[in-house]
């Protein structure tokens, strides 16, 4: 009867080694090992984000940007006049870039900066006591210190004037080459650049008080990478020279785009470099621009909301393949718009 126990027991324990070993390969297969590596923060911006895909593959609109834009930020700075206060809302303006300067004080009525050779004047956002301005330095614009001059009104007709330095740096931008296709090689003709460049600004020249973002700014247009970055120099068919006035998106023809934020729609129709265009004017001399559609959705003058369907991506105009070009010009100024897109706006 031992015998027999023992002989029952040790086969028992032949086939759990058995089984064991059996085992051993498939969750080998199916095992990760946990490394040191950090995970990434999701407080934190990639400025190449890529989209989330569904299951056909196709980048679909979304109303959520990349990451929503911060509260309103603490003065980096402040100026303090007889009567009136400027807060600046940033160390330094980049290439392309947008900052915030506010005005406050008892009596204050109106303001107007002047900065770089320009007026800006200053708005009411949000009724809280404070007036604000979105001051840019264009693409172009030299890496120095510029004075600022903010002119105040009070409402027993005083005026006053607060005065500060901003300083412009570099915007790091980017060359590469480009090739524009054969039966377009007539686009990179650098008299038809500046025909659109004067088009684009007589759009731009139009000044709207109404505020067409809200708390979310300004959203991505299509729930896609961005590739191509602003401010990039252009090398076209290893002849002409040219700057890329803002972010290109990884798409497929047809991919529906939304509205950045709302407004009313400036232009809508073809133009030689951009192709099938709408320009979104939001007012407060801030505009975007979406490139390329094979098909536009609305008309000039229509007004629009935030995530609302405004066209298709296409490979119209001067392109290498489908994509969208999404951009944005205040005050005149081309700027970054992926950048402003993550930026508190009042």
């Amino acid at each position: 009867m031992r015998n027999r126990s023992l002989l029952l027991s040790s086969a028992f324990l032949l086939l759990m080694v058995l089984g064991v070993f059996a085992l051993l390969p498939a969750a080998a297969q199916g095992t990760t090992f946990a490394t040191n590596t950090p995970e990434p923060s999701t407080s934190e911006v990639s400025p190449t984000p890529e989209a989330a895909l569904p299951t056909n593959g196709t980048p679909q609109p979304t109303t959520e940007p990349t990451a929503g834009p911060p509260g309103r930020p603490t003065a980096r700075e402040t100026v303090s006049g007889g009567r009136a206060t400027l807060e600046i809302m940033f160390e330094r303006l980049p290439q392309g870039g947008v900052g915030v300067v506010s005005v406050s004080g008892d009596g204050v009525e109106s303001a107007s900066a002047r900065f770089i050779n320009r007026n800006m004047p200053f708005f009411d956002a949000r009724g809280d006591g404070y007036l604000y301005a979105l001051l840019t330095a264009n693409i172009e614009q030299s890496a120095r210190a510029y004075p600022l001059e903010v002119a105040v009104t009070f409402a027993d007709g005083e005026t006053e004037t607060v005065t500060a330095e901003i300083t412009v740096t570099g915007g790091g931008f980017i060359s590469s080459a480009f090739t524009v296709p054969d039966d377009r090689l007539y686009l990179i003709d650098p008299e038809v650049e500046r025909a659109e460049f004067a088009r684009l600004a007589a759009v731009f020249d139009n000044f709207t008080d109404a505020r067409g973002w809200d708390e979310r700014g300004f959203l991505l247009p299509i729930a896609s990478a961005l590739t191509a970055p602003f401010g990039e120099v252009r090398v076209l068919n290893d002849t002409v020279q040219t700057r890329h006035t803002g972010w290109d998106l990884r798409a497929t023809v047809g991919v529906p785009v939304m509205a950045s934020a709302g407004g009313t729609v400036a232009f809508a129709g073809l133009m030689d470099i951009r192709g099938n265009y709408v320009v979104i004017d939001h007012g407060h001399g801030v505009y975007t621009g979406y490139a390329h559609f094979s098909q536009i959705h609305v008309t000039r003058g229509q007004e629009v909301t935030a995530g609302q369907v405004i066209g298709v991506t296409g490979d119209t105009g001067r392109s290498s393949g489908p994509h969208l070009h999404w951009e944005m010009n205040v005050n005149g100024d081309w700027v970054d718009v992926a950048n402003v897109s993550r930026m508190w706006l009042p």
